[in-house]
């Protein structure tokens, strides 16, 4: 890896050299559905497999409604990723608080997670499709 001053290298992966954050091609077609209408639908999503914890969908900004979320004051810090920052689905009267985050800056060794969401399962819904049958 070119270590230029321009380079994000993760601090995780030195300490923890047998921690994995593999980033596979997600499922043909990931919805996300609150309250009744769709935040999200995308055939362009990727899949996070990381070492002790269940896979994680990552959805293009592009696919996302955005003003169905609202920005939160909520942040968090992964030694692997970088910083996250969370939004909250908003639909009519319900909220969903800190629902989905994302990593606007990540660590070189997750830069494709840039520009990409991903949602807390037990705060909205999420159908995922990859048994191969048209979406």
């Amino acid at each position: 890896m070119d270590h230029a001053s321009d380079s994000n290298p993760a601090p995780g992966f030195s300490r923890s050299p047998e921690h994995r954050v593999d980033i596979v091609p997600g499922p043909r077609r990931v919805r996300v559905e609150f309250a009744g209408a769709v935040i999200a639908d995308s055939a362009d999503a990727v899949t996070v497999q990381e070492t002790g914890y269940e896979p994680v969908h990552y959805l293009p900004l592009a696919d996302i409604k955005m003003a169905l979320l609202q920005p939160s004051e909520r942040t968090s810090y992964c030694p692997f990723k970088g910083r996250a920052n969370y939004y909250s689905a908003m639909v009519a009267d319900r909220v969903a608080v800190n629902a989905a985050w994302t990593y606007a800056s990540p660590y070189d060794e997750v830069a494709e997670l840039r520009e990409r969401i991903a949602f807390y399962p037990d705060r909205v819904a999420i159908s995922v499709d990859d048994d191969g049958r048209p979406a």
